[in-house]
């Protein structure tokens, strides 16, 4: 085989993987728009597609997530998102790796921070005040649904250690 022939392969090879890729990554993001739209019409309530963007594992701030709302949603707003208009924004995001989530070594020194006197642990109230005054406010809901996954229910704590365990998202 020449090099001519050679380097010709492996660009074809590299374009099918490429392909293969995209394909997959489309696949999971239909996959996820599906399980949202209810009326099987290709489309979906914008309320749902943070829950869409994130269970992609993608973790985009209020304001990022606005800003894709803001390229998926028509000219004038309906309330629903489209899956012509979801599909090649999520696509690019994903192949970008745009709003990866935080590693759980990062996770687990933003809590030791918080936990001044370094006892492994955060009452339900500090958590709460943390999560719901600083930063980025969670909504009371949020912060129910957190503290029923975080929360040992008999010491009112959250051992913050084993927790980021399962804040921690693995790369796919």
């Amino acid at each position: 085989m020449s090099t001519e022939e050679r380097r010709e392969s492996d660009t074809g090879e590299k374009k099918d993987k490429a392909e293969a890729i995209i394909a997959e990554i489309q696949g999971r993001i239909t996959k996820a728009f599906d399980i949202f739209d209810h009326e099987n019409n290709k489309t979906v309530d914008v309320r749902e597609v943070g829950t869409i963007v994130r269970s992609l594992n993608c973790c985009p701030t209020e304001a990022e997530l606005h800003d894709i709302l803001t390229e998926m949603e028509e000219d004038e707003p309906t309330g629903y998102v489209k899956f012509e208009k979801f599909l090649p924004v999520m696509t690019t995001i994903l192949m970008d790796r745009r709003y990866k989530p935080q590693p759980e070594d990062i996770l687990l020194k933003a809590f030791q921070t918080l936990d001044t006197e370094n006892q492994g642990f955060l009452t339900s109230d500090e958590l709460q005040k943390y999560m719901m005054k600083e930063g980025e406010p969670f909504t009371q809901d949020e912060m129910e649904e957190m503290l029923s996954a975080a929360q040992d229910p008999d010491k009112g704590t959250v051992q913050y250690k084993d927790f980021v365990g399962l804040m921690a998202v693995e790369e796919s």
